[in-house]
């Protein structure tokens, strides 16, 4: 019976919209809508306003489509719809159905990664990959490359994101920023502990990538770099990412972004301590400075790790590895960060909410 009354009402619409008469269609949807919602129909009242914004998008209504939306967002919050494919399929498709400019479509994709975060458990921080992973696919195929990047780094496709990363640097980046593309990414990827995905996007990439010679090992050093940080994951040992950190210091200035990856990575696989707040105070300083003076031969090497006092003479990486200067995970209401029309030559940095 509700099948056959959904039916009805598109049937009305449809005639309506053949007609022209947009609006009319619109408020029918709605007003058929709120009514499945008061007696809490909810799988009757996703499926109308589904096709309802799917008919509308088609017709280039998309302030009438994206209503008809968001409210279906609203009604897999209320119902906790779980995350399942055939809803991120029509989540998704009615994202790429909408305008780009069209100023109801962030407000929207937003909604969608806050109810995958709300109704998934295991993915209640920044949202489901499979999710992001659509989302990245959509803004990669709009030439979106900094949407795209962001959505591929929050999902498990890497092989995905290593060929979307190689397509992003041979249309906008400098020959020189090969290595600083894909370093981005995995360092990033870490930083979400998703060592698997960044493996696979390194290897991708490094694979794909006309102008990075066979390897490894690599003629560049950063890529040597992020290639044995991620065979020195596997171990754990602290005393290994220490000397590979000093020894590409040179490498790893490139970016002052990297410092701040490889101070929560180290935290995150080799035990860095997380940062200590300073004393109050003279007399706080002071006791701390005695306390560090009086620790082991034994444990020098990772209190100047943590104190920031390098090895080498220069600025020391390892400085920045345990500051804790600044967080690279936030928890956030919103798992989106800014968004950027047209990305600029030099890969930029995102937050990683």
């Amino acid at each position: 019976m509700a099948a056959r009354g959904v039916e009805r009402v598109l049937a009305k619409c449809e005639a309506c919209i053949i007609e022209g008469n947009f609006y009319e269609a619109h408020q029918m949807f709605r007003t058929v809508f709120f009514r499945y919602n008061s007696q809490q129909k909810f799988a009757e009242a996703a499926d109308l306003l589904y096709r309802g914004a799917l008919i509308l998008l088609q017709h280039n209504q998309h302030t009438s489509g994206a209503d008809l939306s968001l409210l279906l967002l609203d009604v897999l919050n209320n119902a906790k719809s779980p995350v399942s494919d055939d809803t991120i399929a029509r989540v998704t498709g009615l994202f790429e159905k909408m305008d780009p400019e069209c100023p109801e479509r962030y407000p929207y994709l937003t909604k969608a990664i806050n109810w995958s975060r709300k109704v998934d458990k295991d993915h209640s921080k920044r949202g489901h990959p499979d999710l992001h992973q659509r989302f990245g696919v959509i803004f990669w195929h709009e030439r979106n490359y900094a949407q795209a990047r962001y959505h591929y780094i929050h999902s498990t496709d890497g092989e995905g994101c290593a060929q979307m990363l190689l397509e992003f640097h041979t249309s906008h980046g400098y020959p020189s920023e090969v290595d600083m593309f894909i370093t981005q990414a995995v360092l990033q990827y870490l930083c979400l502990q998703n060592k698997t995905t960044a493996n696979i996007c390194f290897e991708m990439y490094t694979q794909k990538h006309p102008k990075i010679d066979n390897g490894p090992p690599y003629r560049l050093p950063l890529l040597n770099f992020i290639w044995m940080l991620l065979v020195a994951l596997e171990g754990g040992k602290l005393a290994v990412f220490t000397v590979l950190c000093e020894k590409y210091q040179v490498s790893i200035n490139r970016d002052p972004h990297y410092k701040e990856y490889l101070d929560q990575i180290g935290q995150l696989f080799f035990g860095v301590p997380p940062p200590q707040r300073t004393p109050q105070g003279l007399f706080g300083n002071f006791l701390q400075n005695m306390l560090g003076a009086a620790g082991s031969d034994d444990e020098e090497d990772e209190e100047n790790l943590v104190a920031g006092k390098g090895a080498s003479s220069s600025g020391s990486t390892n400085s920045r590895m345990a500051s804790g200067s600044s967080s690279l995970l936030r928890d956030s209401s919103s798992p989106l960060m800014a968004t950027s029309a047209s990305p600029s030559k030099t890969e930029k940095t995102f937050d990683l909410d």
